[in-house]
């Protein structure tokens, strides 16, 4: 399993939206920073409390510039219902294959079991600048916040 470190490249990868639409993941360098959050399941509790989290503080990632890219092994379908029921609006990709996941190197938790939350901050160059993992849900959404913050800071 490849094993992204700071300062690595987005990596180049191509999933399907909500809408079934193909979205490559790399279309924001050179543009805008990104945040790529992966997360185990549409509709359980720390999943939806992360993806609110992620939606009360949107605002906060677009003032300073980035796009926030969820991602889970459910369905495009499943990620459209989810995104609507919660009103969350920003990307949900589908890796039902987990390519993505070994590409950017998730682990799962809890024995293999549950697919891994963690999260990835890349600046405008799209150069990773943050990884934090924990299956809790709560910081990931302060902790990209922050990094963000200092990255704008740096100029």
């Amino acid at each position: 399993m490849m094993e992204l470190k700071h300062g690595d490249m987005i990596p180049s990868v191509v999933l399907k939206d909500k809408n079934g639409n193909d979205f490559d993941l790399d279309q924001f360098k050179g543009r805008q920073p990104v945040v790529v959050y992966f997360y185990p399941r549409n509709f359980t509790p720390g999943c939806t409390t992360e993806a609110c989290d992620f939606r009360d503080q949107y605002q906060d990632f677009k003032d300073l510039g980035a796009e926030v890219i969820a991602i889970s092994s459910d369905s495009s379908e499943s990620h459209s219902k989810f995104s609507k029921q919660y009103n969350l609006p920003f990307i949900f990709l589908s890796d039902e294959n987990k390519m993505a996941r070994k590409t950017f190197g998730v682990r799962s938790s809890l024995l293999g079991i549950v697919p891994g939350r963690e999260t990835f901050v890349f600046d405008k160059n799209g150069a990773l600048k943050m990884r934090y993992n924990s299956l809790s849900a709560s910081n990931h959404t302060s902790n990209a916040l922050q990094t963000l913050k200092d990255l704008s800071t740096q100029g």
